[in-house]
């Protein structure tokens, strides 16, 4: 699992936001579109992607992309 390629895929979830404004330091719960919907597809890429599980309140405790990035890579 490495981290450029988790941004572009959590980047992927947006469909308003331009890709580019996502980086590892981006603090995705400010951004506009976020909610509920991307957060379930979060839970969908971990999954899909990763093979691992996380839940909504683990992504609630994770303030940047990096963040999420290392609670799934920790599972």
């Amino acid at each position: 699992m490495e981290l450029e390629e988790f941004v572009k895929y959590f980047a992927e979830l947006f469909d308003d936001t331009d890709p580019s404004e996502i980086k590892a330091d981006t603090a995705f719960h400010e951004l506009d579109e976020w909610g509920s919907l991307i957060a379930m597809g979060v839970i969908a890429l971990a999954k899909t992607k990763y093979g691992k599980t996380i839940t909504g309140k683990e992504i609630k405790a994770c303030e940047t992309v990096v963040d999420l990035y290392h609670t799934i890579a920790s599972k």
